[in-house]
């Protein structure tokens, strides 16, 4: 017997009958389900479950006892999953109920496809590359890593940061801008690449700094070896400004001084057999189609 997590963030009319399909799809085969126990009620209101389902709260709950975990929304969703899985190696597999759904690649209409796959062994593993962050205050305790990128942006409207950056502790670069980017391979598909960034391969190891409306228009993204170690000092006038991780972020003050490597352990991402990177990245940005009227 299969042990699912299902974890999503909300639960609205819209996505009813697409979870409600999954809790089906998922009891035909006799899966052990566990929901998030923030909509564990709305759950249990809405979806006719035929089976006895468990709860959890936070990674202890699920760590060690569960098979698979399904992010059930957009890439915001999978993101929040990470905390969860921590470096227990549980895979993670994306239902897209949100917009684009780089992460979350398996779409409405394709999730008894991706589950009766799932459980024939059709799939595979895809292994992601996380970065972390260390701060002489351990700003972000134990959850200091990121799937996608760390950002370093602005506080005040219309201010400039000056971001100081040194890649193994040779100098590289003083970048006057709203913003920086460090991205892994995944987040090379997110904000970096709305900031003009190049899109990376996962398992290319690297990473991508990427600064954010750079006063200087001769400055352009660069990707580094991801054993390499960053470090980013904010100069300047200005005092304060925030570091994000993913879809967390925190305000602290120029004194801070961020040190950025690669994590020390993957996430794991399930790929039906018959997806590919390329294939996915055709299918959300429209490559190859003649849009043309």
């Amino acid at each position: 017997m299969k042990k699912i997590a299902l974890f999503g963030k909300t639960f609205t009319d819209e996505k009813r009958p697409y979870i409600g399909q999954l809790v089906e799809k998922l009891e035909s085969y006799g899966a052990k389900i566990y929901v998030y126990e923030p909509c564990l009620s709305s759950f249990k209101k809405n979806i006719p479950f035929k089976s006895d389902i468990g709860w959890f709260n936070d990674h202890t709950d699920i760590i060690g006892k569960v098979d698979i975990l399904f992010s059930i929304g957009g890439d915001g969703t999978l993101l929040d999953t990470i905390n969860f899985v921590r470096d227990s190696g549980i895979p993670i597999l994306g239902i897209n109920l949100g917009r684009m759904g780089f992460l979350s690649s398996i779409s409405k209409d394709e999730i008894d496809n991706a589950v009766a796959k799932l459980f024939e062994g059709k799939y595979k593993i895809d292994k992601r590359t996380l970065l972390k962050v260390e701060t002489e205050k351990n700003i972000f305790g134990e959850q200091n890593y990121a799937l996608n990128e760390l950002t370093v942006y602005r506080k005040i409207p219309f201010s400039m940061l000056t971001i100081k950056t040194y890649v193994d502790d040779e100098y590289l670069n003083t970048y006057w801008a709203d913003g920086l980017i460090v991205s892994t391979p995944t987040g090379s598909t997110a904000y970096s690449l709305s900031a003009g960034g190049p899109i990376i391969l996962p398992g290319s190891q690297n990473f991508v700094i990427t600064p954010i409306a750079t006063h200087n228009l001769t400055v352009r993204p660069i990707v580094i070896p991801d054993n390499c170690v960053i470090r980013i000092k904010v100069e300047g006038r200005v005092k304060e400004f925030f570091i994000g991780l993913d879809s967390r972020a925190e305000a602290v003050d120029s004194s801070v001084e961020l040190t950025i490597m690669k994590e020390d352990f993957t996430v794991n991402l399930v790929q039906m057999d018959d997806e590919s990177y390329f294939r996915t990245i055709r299918k959300k940005l429209m490559w190859g189609l003649d849009v043309r009227n």
